[in-house]
């Protein structure tokens, strides 16, 4: 039986665990949800999650959300399934975790105050000084993680941190393309992480991810 996956077009941890569910080359059946249209909050849907939030998978009985727990569980319940999202090694796969984990809490609030300007203040509202400080804290951090990165990917081999961090790098660009055309978006990543995103972008399944909104606009 194919998974269902209820998603949002655009949601980054929704686009973590699209991403996931390739990777393992998994059979599901996508269900988008309209947050525009209040989808998440239908009773037909909190009622598998009462945060009404997205991502949420159900795998015959069994609902799970929350993007990094359903990313360890695609891993964990379909082990022989596509490539591997963690590695084997204990070390290695705590390492991933752990990117994981600053992705979440660092990289995703430093690109906050950019994204909160270009997405959800009007032009005329804008802050110049929040966001030449906020570009800078996002430089900061892409330097950063630019020191974690192990050969073409962050943990050496493709992992789920890849899929954690790719999403937010999206963000930025797609803010330049749709509000903030100075932006610069690749000024304020590395070189290295220029060839991280080329090469994400490359994996055969990648165009299936991309969220359906983008495409038309």
């Amino acid at each position: 039986m194919a998974l269902t996956f209820y998603y949002g077009s655009g949601s980054p941890y929704a686009w973590k665990v699209h991403l996931a569910l390739e990777h393992k080359a998994l059979p599901y059946e996508r269900k988008v949800l309209s947050f525009a249209a209040g989808d998440t909050r239908k009773p037909e849907f909190v009622a598998l999650n009462p945060r009404h939030r997205v991502p949420t998978i159900v795998d015959g009985d069994f609902v799970l959300y929350e993007s990094n727990a359903i990313v360890e569980y695609l891993e964990d319940a379909y082990p022989g399934r596509g490539a591997p999202l963690f590695p084997a090694d204990v070390r290695e796969r705590a390492v991933v975790r752990r990117l994981i984990g600053e992705i979440d809490n660092y990289t995703d609030k430093a690109l906050e105050p950019v994204l909160e300007q270009a997405f959800w203040t009007k032009p005329e509202n804008r802050d110049a000084a929040k966001l030449a400080a906020g570009r800078q804290a996002v430089i900061d951090e892409m330097a950063l993680l630019t020191r974690q990165l192990r050969g073409p990917c962050l943990a050496g081999a493709l992992s789920a941190a890849d899929f954690a961090l790719y999403p937010l790098i999206a963000f930025l660009f797609r803010a330049q393309a749709k509000k903030l055309p100075d932006l610069d978006a690749a000024a304020m990543i590395t070189p290295e992480l220029a060839a991280w995103k080329a090469h994400i972008e490359a994996l055969p399944y990648f165009e299936s991810t991309i969220p359906p909104h983008w495409r038309d606009a």
